[in-house]
């Protein structure tokens, strides 16, 4: 049952600690000595972990469940209400605040909104070539020339879309900073990445022709690697989602009664969430992969740390390994996907919508994954006997499309 204000009021205190429970986590610790501490029990990572939240009746029963109710809606987020206080702790206590410590309070706030692995490239990022530099500069004295310089220092070892990445994280801590009173400007704004850094020319992902597939295709079959290398390589060229999305796969997003694959949209690219038909080749493959690691949450589960998946490298080194280095990579699977099924004639929405090209608009974005499922899944099965017909026949022969 919920506390009542009078019940905590007339808690007489006992010879060793003890308990008064509330909803949603919330509890008040009642001491030998009579103090009455606020205490929130929750879970974050896996592990259990509690929060103090004060000491009744200076908070009072209607403060300790709001604070519970934001603590929660920091864990939704995927903010450690715990390591947030600590950080805001330590702005406070601190008369400067300097570019680093008002960074990590942002990325703090910001990590909830994307994958755990992008947030934590971007803290490495910052820490490995961000703060050595301007970590220390006061964020009310930064400058457009210091980040320039950072972002030139990057560039001078070679790693240019680091650089640009840096500035671009550096714009957003400095908005952060605005927002909470701790600058008047962004200086971040000063400066355009296209303006300061060497343009990099843009380079298309290696692939194969179409007349190379059946060749491809057969080396898949006879790889003499790892199950869980073949099967990775074998659902990458059903599926042509990308590389991230396919090694991160997780049990529980295949839905064999329906033949599809829900990838949750916090594993997406654009933040939606994205559905794959799985034709009768694929579930052929998973099935396969389900002997290896059904027992496990993810289907590409490491052998060094079945918690972790295989990294973006197992498909580029084994795709080296059978000879086509610098030639083909995981994602040259989705361009030659998208040139076979629009010149065998399937709408271009069908196929877009399949790679997952889809609208930022979130309303459009939302409702587009979803559409064309029937005509998806069609289109998956085609292109699954395709492949299928390519692995056998040489060379590749044209195939009907049935209406």
């Amino acid at each position: 049952m919920a506390l009542t204000d009078t019940a905590i009021r007339n808690a007489k205190p006992k010879d060793k600690p003890y308990k008064m429970a509330d909803a949603g986590g919330l509890l008040v610790l009642i001491q030998p000595s009579g103090a009455k501490w606020w205490r929130l029990r929750y879970r974050f990572g896996g592990k259990e972990k509690m929060l103090s939240l004060g000491v009744y009746p200076e908070v009072s029963l209607t403060d300790a469940r709001a604070a519970r109710d934001a603590a929660k809606k920091q864990i939704k987020g995927g903010t450690d209400p715990a390591t947030a206080r600590k950080v805001e702790t330590a702005l406070a206590a601190e008369d400067t605040d300097t570019f680093e410590r008002v960074a990590l309070a942002w990325w703090q706030q910001w990590k909830g909104s994307c994958t755990s692995g992008h947030a934590d490239n971007t803290l490495k990022r910052l820490k490995a070539d961000v703060f050595p530099f301007i970590g220390h500069v006061p964020v009310k004295t930064l400058t457009a020339p210091m980040l320039l310089a950072m972002a030139k220092r990057i560039e001078s070892r070679g790693a240019l879309d680091i650089a640009k990445r840096s500035l671009q994280t550096c714009g957003q801590v400095m908005r952060y900073a605005v927002a909470h009173g701790l600058a008047e400007r962004n200086p971040a704004t000063d400066v355009r990445p296209s303006d300061a850094l060497t343009p990099r020319k843009k380079q298309n992902f290696a692939r194969l022709d179409a007349k190379e597939l059946p060749g491809l295709l057969r080396k898949i079959n006879d790889y003499d690697g790892t199950v869980i290398t073949r099967c990775a390589l074998r659902l990458m060229a059903l599926t042509f989602v990308r590389t991230s999305e396919l090694i991160g796969a997780r049990w529980e997003e295949i839905d064999t009664q329906a033949n599809l694959w829900r990838i949750p949209a916090e594993r997406m690219k654009m933040k939606t969430p994205h559905l794959v038909p799985l034709s009768k080749q694929t579930l052929v493959v998973l099935e396969e992969l389900r002997q290896e690691t059904g027992e496990r949450e993810l289907l590409f589960a490491s052998n060094r740390n079945p918690r972790k998946s295989i990294s973006n490298n197992t498909i580029l080194f084994a795709l080296y390994r059978m000879g086509y280095h610098s030639r083909m990579t995981g994602h040259g699977f989705r361009g030659m996907a998208s040139t076979i099924l629009h010149e065998n004639g399937f709408p271009h929405e069908h196929i877009e919508i399949q790679l997952a090209h889809q609208e930022r608009n979130q309303v459009s974005a939302a409702y587009n994954h979803a559409t064309y499922v029937q005509q998806r899944a069609k289109m998956m099965q085609w292109w699954a006997d395709y492949l299928t017909s390519a692995a056998i026949l040489r060379p590749v022969l044209p195939m009907k499309r049935q209406a």
